[in-house]
C-alpha cells in the first residue's frame, strides 16, 4: 500500500518512507523493521551489526577520494508513537500506516504518521544507497524505544561508534539547526488507596472528556492546548458538592503525548445525579471558552453506568478527595521559560498517563528541563505532593540535556551549506524536547553534533503531518552537508 509515495520527490527518501509506513514499528515492536533493514543492507553489501540492546548500525565506506574525511554518524530512531482516533481502530503492531496527500502535506488516515522519526531514518537510508554523493565514512545508527523511554540511547554501547561527527535527523522544523535540547525524567507515582462499598443509595456515572488535539509534550507544551487529565480533574473538583467518589479513571496513553481524552467513573448519592448531569453543559461551555480557537471544541459527556458495570467498591471519601486535590495541584505545562535562550521553554511537565482501577492508582508524568537540577527539583515536588496521600514516587529513564556549542565546526558547515542552497541564514535553536543527542554526547563526549529535519506538525497525535516540499529541502541539505564534510580531513 501507499503506492502514491513513490511519485513524490525526492524519490529515494519517499521510497524508504513507504517501507517504514508499511512495516509496523511502535515502540517495543521494532523487530520486523530491524530485520527488513538488515536484509536491505545485505543486498547492498553494507556491513551491519547491533549492540546488546538491539540498536542497529549500518556502515558504508567513504567515496573515492574522501577516505581521510571525518567519520559521520547519521542518527535516528526506528520506533514511532502509536496514537489513533477513537473512531479508527488500529493495531499498530500489525497494521500498516495508511497515508494521503492534501494541500502539500502528507497525512495519515486517523493515526500518527510516523514522520517522527521515519523521515530521518528514510533520509539516512537514501544516503547509504546513494552513488552520486562524495561522502566520507558513514555510520547509520538506528536506535530503539526512543518514544517510550529513550531506552536504546540509554543502553547504547559506549565503545561501538567510530565517527566523530553526528547528524541527528530527528528535528521537526525545516531550515533550522538545533544545537541543544532539554533533558528529562519520567516521574512514576503509585499508590494503593482505601475503598469502601458502593451503597444502595448511590448511583454511578461515567464522565468523558474528549475532542482535544493532543500533541508532543516537548515541542507543543508551550502552545495553548488542553491536557485532558488536567481539565477532567478540574471538572471533578467542581463536582465535589455532590459527594462523588472515584471508582476508576483512564486518561492519556503515553507520557510524552499531551493527553487528548480522559474517562472517569464516579459513585455519588442518587439524589445528586440530576444536579451533576445538569451542570455538565455549563462546564463544557466554560472549558470551550477558555481553550478558544487553539483547540477543537471539546465534548464533556455524562452517562449512567451500565448495570453490568456498576462496581462493588469506590475510593472512600477522604482518599477520593485527596487524590483529586493532589492531581488538581500537580505541576502541568510550562513551569519556566529560559532566561538564556529567548522564546524557549526551560522547564515543563506533562501529566501523561493516569490510571485508577480497584483502588490502585498510577501516574506517569514526563518532566523536561534545560537544567538537570530543575528536573530533580520538579521530581521532588511530585514526591512531596503525592507523599501526602501515601503514594510511592520514583524517577525513571532519566536522560541528560544537550549543552549548546555555538562555536561548533559542524554547525558552521551546516550554515555554509544552507547559505549556498537557500541563499539565507538558517535559524539556530535549542529545543525543548528529548533528542537523543544529550545521551549520545554523554556516552561519546568528543562528538560534534547538530540536529535538523523536515517540517512536521502535530507529532505524537493523529494530526501528525509533514510538509512535502520541506522533505526535498531536507534531503538537499543532507547531501550537501555530507559532501562538504567529505572534503574535509579528519583531525
Amino acid at each position: 500500500m501507499n503506492e502514491h509515495l513513490d511519485a513524490l520527490a525526492p524519490v529515494p527518501v519517499w521510497r524508504h518512507f513507504r517501507t517504514l509506513c508499511n512495516t509496523p514499528r511502535p515502540s517495543g515492536h521494532e523487530e520486523a523493521l530491524v530485520a527488513a533493514l538488515e536484509a536491505w543492507a545485505d543486498e547492498r553489501g553494507l556491513a551491519h551489526d547491533s549492540d546488546a540492546f538491539g540498536n542497529l548500525r549500518i556502515q558504508k565506506p567513504a567515496a573515492k577520494g574522501s577516505e581521510n574525511a571525518p567519520g559521520v554518524i547519521l542518527q535516528g530512531h526506528l520506533d514511532m508513537v502509536a496514537q489513533a482516533n477513537a473512531d479508527r481502530p488500529h493495531d499498530f503492531t500489525r497494521d500498516p500506516i495508511s497515508t494521503y496527500v492534501a494541500d502539500g502535506w502528507l497525512h495519515a488516515d486517523g493515526t500518527t504518521l510516523g514522520a517522527d522519526n521515519g523521515l530521518g531514518v528514510a533520509a539516512a537510508l537514501a544516503l547509504l544507497e546513494s552513488t552520486d554523493v562524495a561522502h566520507g565514512p558513514l555510520e547509520a545508527l538506528f536506535t530503539l524505544e526512543e518514544e517510550t523511554s529513550m531506552g536504546g540511547a540509554l543502553a547504547l554501547a559506549e565503545d561501538w561508534l567510530e565517527g566523530s561527527l553526528l547528524l541527528n535527523l530527528d528535528s521537526e522544523e525545516g531550515g533550522e539547526a538545533y544545537i541543544g535540547c532539554a533533558g528529562g525524567s519520567d516521574v512514576v507515582v503509585d499508590a494503593r488507596l482505601p475503598q469502601t462499598p458502593v451503597e444502595s443509595h448511590e448511583r454511578c456515572l461515567d464522565i468523558a472528556l474528549t475532542g482535544l488535539q493532543g500533541g508532543h509534550s516537548g515541542m507543543d507544551i508551550h502552545r495553548p492546548l488542553g491536557n485532558a487529565n488536567r481539565l477532567l480533574m478540574r471538572v471533578l473538583r467542581m463536582l465535589e458538592f455532590a459527594g462523588a467518589r472515584l471508582v476508576s479513571y483512564q486518561g492519556g496513553t503515553l507520557r510524552n503525548a499531551i493527553p487528548r481524552e480522559a474517562f472517569v467513573r464516579v459513585a455519588l448519592p442518587a439524589d445528586e445525579v440530576d444536579a451533576v448531569t445538569a451542570r455538565m453543559p455549563s462546564l463544557e461551555a466554560t472549558l470551550r471558552s477558555e481553550l478558544g480557537r487553539a483547540e477543537a471544541p471539546i465534548t464533556l459527556s455524562v452517562t449512567p453506568t451500565a448495570a453490568e458495570n456498576v462496581p462493588a467498591e469506590a475510593l472512600n471519601p477522604d482518599a477520593s478527595a485527596m487524590l483529586v486535590a493532589a492531581l488538581h495541584a500537580a505541576p502541568c505545562g510550562v513551569e519556566r521559560m529560559s532566561a538564556e535562550v529567548d522564546g524557549v521553554v526551560e522547564t515543563s511537565n506533562n501529566l501523561g498517563v493516569l490510571q485508577l482501577e480497584d483502588g490502585r492508582f498510577h501516574l506517569c508524568a514526563l518532566v523536561r528541563s534545560l537544567h538537570d537540577s530543575a528536573v530533580a527539583a520538579m521530581t521532588d515536588r511530585f514526591r512531596a505532593l503525592f507523599g501526602l496521600i501515601g503514594a510511592r514516587v520514583k524517577a525513571e529513564n532519566a536522560y541528560p540535556g544537550w549543552v549548546p556549542d555555538p562555536q561548533s565546526p559542524l554547525l558552521q558547515s551546516f550554515i555554509d551549506c544552507h547559505r549556498s542552497l537557500q541563499g539565507g541564514e538558517p535559524a539556530v535553536k535549542v529545543i525543548h524536547a528529548g533528542l537523543e543527542c544529550g545521551i549520545l554526547g554523554s556516552k561519546y563526549p568528543g562528538l560534534d553534533m547538530i540536529s535538523f529535519g523536515p517540517t512536521i506538525r502535530g507529532a505524537h497525535s493523529p494530526d501528525e503531518r509533514v510538509e512535502i516540499a520541506s522533505v526535498d529541502a531536507f534531503w538537499a541539505q543532507l547531501k550537501a552537508l555530507a559532501e562538504a564534510l567529505g572534503r574535509q580531513t579528519a583531525a
